[in-house]
């Protein structure tokens, strides 16, 4: 059993997907697949911004869920033959007509809740991986589509849903033991709560579906199919020297991923870390170039040194004065701060004298980090005991 992932660039059309098609129909003859696909390129960002335009009761949310409609309607009569068509429109007919229900919803109400935004960005997997099942199966492959959220089991965190591995483990290896199509495939990103409520599994969740999916049915290996042929040594955007990395550890791949690699969604790598299953980082447009291979398994003298990465869009706020030093708890009533604003902190350095605290995080949280900094501290501040936050 292999476990195949295309993302968003991989089926941003019929041409691409045409090359996904071609992909899964080689791999397919030597192994029983899972293959679990994004929502179209753009259609996730597209369903947000219409679910927001609907809330606020901006009538364009219809022009924007038009474009949807089309886009996936144009993706079927151009991949799909003319006499079956029409049964493979009716099936993305059903989510299209459930989707604007949903919207309607959303402008007669004028509010969008994380539960209903969850429900409304699911769409995009839902229907692209019924137009892939679709494909597959005119082309005579033994294939078979499944709706992940009746395999992975969450929380009710909706927008990042916590998965309970337990009872989704179980769920998962009851249907596979019992379906014997060659081909499985399933969208990305989706899942469901005990109430069997639509939640997702964070940006670039598809990557995890198909990692918790590889763990629970002991993969042979995991491909993450790209629009690049690997990880790279450093962003080739900005780097031209950058260079493929051929062999990398679960550790450093988790590193670089987390630090700004966009190739690969962080939480990926834990569902399959402690069972070793293999993961290659693949490029859908240059399918023979040999990607980048993470595993334990790598050579003793390999250079230690194995990428640079970086994070856009990074405040640096610093707290320092006399105040600080010597004093316990202060380190704490930061972070506490912090903690009550739902702030992620990425990064903390500190002067060994205790004189400052430097910590990173996201611009856009920037704002209300410093005021609610300056307010624990605000009876220091008023004493020049420390100064203001520094941003």
């Amino acid at each position: 059993m292999i476990v195949l992932k295309f993302g968003g660039t991989s089926v941003a059309n019929s041409v691409n997907i045409k090359l996904v098609l071609n992909i899964i129909n080689k791999k397919v003859e030597t192994s029983k697949l899972i293959v679990v696909v994004s929502a179209l390129s753009g259609v996730t960002d597209l369903l947000l911004l219409t679910a927001e335009k609907a809330a606020h009761k901006n009538v364009e949310y219809k022009t924007n869920f038009a474009q949807i409609a089309q886009k996936h309607i144009d993706t079927v009569t151009e991949l799909i033959a003319n006499d079956q068509q029409k049964w493979v429109v009716n099936k993305i007919n059903v989510y299209l007509t459930q989707l604007k229900t949903i919207l309607d919803g959303c402008f007669m109400l004028g509010e969008l809740s994380p539960r209903t935004l969850d429900a409304i960005i699911g769409f995009g997997e839902l229907m692209s991986s019924e137009i892939i099942t679709s494909a597959l199966q005119q082309s005579g492959a033994n294939c078979a589509f499944k709706d992940s959220r009746e395999l992975i089991k969450t929380d009710s965190n909706f927008g990042k849903a916590a998965v309970n591995f337990k009872k989704t483990d179980a769920l998962i290896c009851a249907f596979f033991n019992d379906n014997n199509s060659q081909i499985k495939v399933l969208p990305g990103f989706i899942s469901s709560d005990e109430a069997e409520n639509t939640t997702t599994l964070g940006r670039g969740g598809s990557d995890y579906t198909a990692a918790i999916l590889a763990n629970a049915m002991h993969a042979k290996s995991l491909e993450i199919w790209t629009d690049v042929s690997g990880m790279y040594t450093a962003n080739p955007k900005i780097v031209n020297q950058a260079k493929p990395i051929n062999r990398i550890s679960y550790q450093e791949a988790m590193e670089l991923s987390h630090f700004g690699a966009k190739v690969l969604y962080p939480p990926t790598i834990q569902p399959v870390l402690n069972s070793k299953i293999p993961i290659w980082i693949k490029n859908t447009f240059d399918p023979m170039a040999d990607g980048t291979l993470i595993s334990d398994n790598l050579p003793v003298n390999s250079n230690p040194i194995k990428g640079i990465s970086h994070i856009d869009a990074i405040t640096l706020l610093t707290l320092e004065g006399p105040g600080l030093i010597g004093i316990l708890g202060a380190s704490k009533r930061l972070f506490e701060a912090l903690y009550n604003q739902n702030i992620n902190v990425i990064f903390i350095t500190q002067a060994s004298s205790e004189h400052s605290i430097c910590i990173g995080i996201l611009n856009v949280d920037a704002s209300k980090a410093v005021k609610a900094i300056n307010l624990m501290f605000e009876n220091e501040i008023s004493k020049n005991k420390i100064n203001s936050c520094i941003v």
